[in-house]
């Protein structure tokens, strides 16, 4: 396979790998994309991973195959391998021959024997919160010798720069998710609170309190609770009786009573 290197065939061929990244709202949605959009588009990649690193240790997010996750494995335990590597030195690594491969001996022997692994091609992820200290890195693997050529890194190289930016954007929108809950619930605990200041002619911190007795007293989120208040007014705390809202019966005086009995007609005349 030769692909076109012209400007224009790279636009054409990075569109169509956006239209594989669909927008997702969840982050592990989009690693997931990105893992299957790789193995799937990538000449001579059998499985595809993500790994993510923060603080000197690694994990993988997302695998196309559970050997995949295998030798992911392999290489956080030695600290090296093209997939830690790439990350840490923020480049490409790419080898057509693990078990010949001087640069990682160890690693490229386990590989092979755990998983059949020969050839593999790993790019660094530059995600737009690397502030925070995520790194992270893109891994194709096939059991083939030399089964990534030139055209495989091209691929590769693009679907890396549109993986980073469809994980970033995901994550961008989980955030501003998370941050409108927060928002709401912190406007219905305010809430609550206002309305048990009032009842109780307490201060806030006061009420506050009441609002985690109460959630911890029911084993319920205190969010929720705080939305019960601001609904009906009514705060549920141990050592206190839960209010009985049903209608009280009539009651009847025992003279008056007595009187209708003596005003009821004998059955027996």
């Amino acid at each position: 396979m030769t692909l076109g290197q012209s400007p224009a065939g790279l636009a054409s061929l990075y569109a169509e790998i956006g239209r594989d990244l669909a927008p997702h709202r969840r982050t592990a949605d989009a690693l997931a994309a990105v893992a299957g959009a790789a193995a799937a588009r990538v000449p001579g990649a059998e499985w595809a991973s993500i790994t993510r690193g923060r603080g000197g240790s690694f994990e993988t997010v997302a695998a196309t195959d559970a050997l995949a996750y295998q030798v992911d494995m392999i290489q956080y335990e030695l600290g090296t391998g093209p997939c830690v590597d790439a990350i840490l030195q923020e480049t490409v690594f790419w080898t057509g021959d693990l078990d010949a491969d001087r640069r990682w001996p160890e690693f490229g022997r386990r590989a092979v024997a755990a998983a059949g692994v020969r050839s593999m091609l790993s790019f660094r992820l530059f995600l737009e919160d690397e502030d925070d200290g995520l790194i992270a890195g893109l891994n194709l693997y096939s059991r083939q010798k030399d089964a990534f050529d030139n055209d495989a890194q091209t691929v590769g190289t693009l679907l890396a720069t549109h993986g980073a930016l469809a994980i970033s954007a995901a994550a961008a929108r989980e955030r501003a998710a998370q941050l409108q809950r927060a928002l709401l619930t912190n406007r219905e605990i305010g809430v609550a609170m206002g309305v048990l200041m009032n009842q109780h002619k307490i201060v806030r911190r006061q009420a506050f309190d009441l609002l985690r007795i109460a959630s911890q007293n029911t084993n319920r989120k205190l969010a929720d609770i705080a939305v019960e208040v601001g609904d009906t007014g009514t705060l549920d705390l141990p050592g206190q009786a839960a209010p009985d809202r049903r209608r009280p019966a009539a009651r009847t005086s025992p003279r008056r009573a007595g009187a209708e009995v003596a005003a009821a007609p004998d059955q027996n005349r």
